[in-house]
């Protein structure tokens, strides 16, 4: 299994790191991609995927932080260089509904982003919360360039995953499709092809049903698994196999 969307830099996963691997491998993670969202959060970024070979890394800035941590294509460009285990660029994209930094600051960013992955031509990884007419609109400007996409913990509408199918996206499935409120979120995911998802964790936001309420860890993606595999009426052993072949043809 892989956990394509992490944040190892965060409490209580950073100070608790290697009983936190150690856990992760016993349930049959290989990789765990912990994900940047400020230029803080890249320094530690830096030396955890220095930490063991399965960790990995990006470089981004989220949406919440565009008013503060306002970056450009080049310096994304700089920092992704600085490792070969930086293999993405994100978190970025649209957000909203908290709307932590002004509209026009977020879509700068994330053009940003989108810029340098392009130039660099590995993936990005988009958040999108109540945007997504400006997240299509933001990627449609770039629709004849193969932006490699994937939109982290998605719970958008089935119409913007079908827009989204459009543009060669892939799709992760976080704690969120175990939630008992979650059912039209397990019907797009039912309607996704199954070359195009992948799991996640968010950690140490969102653990699954039965973890809810607790600090969500990279080894809690076996819940996950299992109710992808139900909702997509296959075995655990399959959806495992398929997560993880879509995670390394998109990464590697």
């Amino acid at each position: 299994m892989i956990d394509s969307h992490c944040h190892l830099d965060h409490e209580p996963l950073f100070s608790d790191i290697e009983n936190v691997l150690e856990r992760s491998k016993l349930i049959g993670i290989d990789k765990i991609l912990t994900i940047c969202t400020t230029f803080d959060s890249f320094n530690k970024i830096i030396n955890l995927v220095n930490i063991n070979p399965m960790i990995f890394g990006t470089f981004g800035i989220h949406p919440h932080e565009a008013d503060n941590d306002i970056v450009n294509m080049f310096e994304i460009i700089e920092n992704v260089k600085k490792s070969k285990k930086i293999i993405g660029i994100g978190e970025t994209g649209l957000d909203f509904f908290y709307n932590n930094s002004e509209k026009v600051k977020q879509i700068d960013s994330f053009k940003a982003h989108i810029e340098a992955s392009l130039e660099l031509n590995i993936p990005i990884i988009i958040h999108s919360r109540n945007a997504e007419i400006d997240t299509l609109k933001t990627l449609n400007l770039y629709k004849d360039h193969k932006i490699k996409i994937l939109m982290h913990c998605f719970t958008g509408s089935l119409e913007f995953a079908k827009e989204l199918l459009k543009l060669n996206s892939f799709f992760s499935a976080s704690g969120i499709i175990t939630f008992k409120n979650s059912l039209d979120l397990q019907s797009t995911f039912k309607y996704l092809p199954s070359d195009r998802i992948l799991i996640e964790t968010d950690s140490p936001f969102l653990a699954p049903i039965p973890k809810r309420g607790s600090k969500n860890e990279p080894s809690f993606i076996r819940y996950t698994a299992e109710k992808l595999a139900e909702i997509k009426n296959l075995t655990f052993n399959e959806i495992d196999k398929i997560t993880t072949n879509n995670f390394n043809k998109l990464f590697f």
